[in-house]
């Protein structure tokens, strides 16, 4: 029984994970049952490994003791130990997250700065079958899409989890047999998280109804990754019909068009798999933007969709390099600025060329310092080429600017907020040369 696990593991290493041979690997290790006989294993078998703990400080004198721990094991073992230490509480508050997203964020974080400094080449964590079970009936009690449903995944990029077949109980049997220490954290024998709730309350109950809820569920799991493959081919087809990608501005956006998206079978569906990356949750209101009204938008935490005539606009939050009101001044003597956009200022006799980048102005009819700004609700200017003026609403409209178009749109000015030019845009008439022009300024934007 003893030699059975190790047996069954290094069979099950040389089948899925042959790529782990003579790679260079860092085990996260908390000093608790699962990761202790991760790296007993690992060490039996000669591979070259490194331990990573994390002391988040939540658990007093215990979580040293787990520190502690770890070190002399690594000692014990002859294996470079990294551990840190976390304020893991201050963390929490300061980001207002929880404390287990706290915790997680701040060891991947620190994780991924060892595997950047070390050259190591993956980082492996000791989930099993259990962990699978109650990651699959949180989702499934908060509601989530296939993904959700598909369990942990046995490799994530650079993350590898190697005992995701194995059983709680059959590592516990491992470590007992072959007299393997452990540190036992006590709150996981608490029911105040939800984790725990589920493993010590809901499981046993699963488990009396269906004696192999582990083989079942993996089973089950594996039918699901399976559809979900097939979904995700298919989403691959349905992305190069539909999305658009749009990096010519200073915002990347993702362009999703509305009437094709409509034509689909399930657009909601659809619109839930292009989108699900982008962490949304309202997605009800999601939806509702293929006929809301333009300039509706909804935001994530990370990103905003904005409806916008026969496009639905994606992008990244970000915040805006000046306020409404703000305004950046330039001298008389400058020749170029890079805040808050790349302006140069070139004295000339020529003609700039016919590009929307360049403009030749009369140096004479300019009123220093000139300004650079956002536009405003009223604003106004006379376009070249045109008799009259016009309002520059009534000209982004014309010009079907979308709202992030809007935003993204500078002017420059003079000191009495006349506009001079929408930068890259158009070119206000009553600063522009004429054949009796003596001092010419060509203003680029690059």
């Amino acid at each position: 029984m003893k030699l059975k696990m190790l047996q069954e593991f290094q069979k099950h290493i040389d089948t899925n994970f042959p790529f782990l041979r003579d790679k260079k690997l860092l085990i996260a290790i908390s000093g608790g049952l699962d990761s202790v006989v991760l790296t007993e294993l690992l060490h039996k078998l000669n591979f070259d490994i490194s331990l990573a703990h994390c002391n988040f400080k939540l658990r007093e004198k215990e979580s040293d003791l787990d520190e502690e721990f770890v070190i002399s094991l690594g000692e014990k073992l002859d294996l470079k130990t990294f551990a840190i230490q976390f304020n893991t509480e201050e963390y929490s508050t300061k980001n207002k997250v929880s404390t287990q997203i706290a915790a997680r964020e701040l060891r991947y974080s620190w994780f991924d700065d060892l595997i950047e400094e070390h050259h190591f080449d993956f980082l492996l964590t000791a989930h099993h079958a259990n962990d699978n079970l109650e990651t699959f009936l949180i989702n499934l009690t908060r509601g989530t899409g296939l993904d959700g449903l598909t369990g942990i995944p046995v490799i994530n990029g650079k993350i590898v989890r190697p005992l995701l077949v194995f059983s709680r109980e059959e590592i516990t049997h491992y470590a007992t047999d072959n007299k393997i220490e452990w540190r036992e954290d006590k709150s996981n024998a608490s029911t105040k998280y939800i984790r725990n709730k589920i493993r010590h309350q809901v499981v046993p109950i699963l488990k009396e109804i269906n004696p192999s809820l582990l083989e079942t569920f993996a089973k089950t799991s594996e039918n699901l990754q399976e559809s979900n493959q097939i979904i995700e081919d298919s989403i691959e087809k349905i992305t190069s019909e539909v999305i658009e990608k749009d990096f010519s501005s200073e915002l990347e956006m993702i362009k999703v068009d509305i009437k094709k998206i409509k034509q689909l079978s399930n657009p909601k569906a659809y619109l839930y798999q292009l989108l699900k990356s982008y962490e949304y949750t309202e997605w009800n209101d999601v939806y509702g933007l293929l006929d809301g009204q333009s300039g509706k938008q909804v935001l994530s935490k990370t990103h905003r969709l904005i409806k916008d005539r026969e496009f639905l606009l994606l992008t990244k939050k970000k915040p805006f390099d000046c306020a409404q009101g703000d305004k950046y001044y330039i001298a008389k003597d400058e020749l170029e600025i890079s805040s808050p956009i790349h302006l140069t200022f070139k004295e000339s006799n020529q003609n700039s060329s016919a590009e929307k980048n360049c403009i030749d102005v009369d140096k004479d009819l300019l009123k220093f310092p000139l300004i650079v700004r956002k536009w405003q609700k009223g604003d106004y200017f006379y376009p070249v080429g045109m008799q009259g003026k016009k309002k520059l609403s009534k000209y982004f409209k014309d010009e079907k600017f979308s709202l992030i178009n809007k935003e993204q749109t500078w002017l420059l000015c003079n000191n009495d907020n006349d506009i001079i030019w929408i930068i890259n845009k158009r070119q206000d008439r009553r600063f522009s040369t004429n054949k009796t022009t003596e001092n010419k300024i060509e203003i680029t934007f690059k």
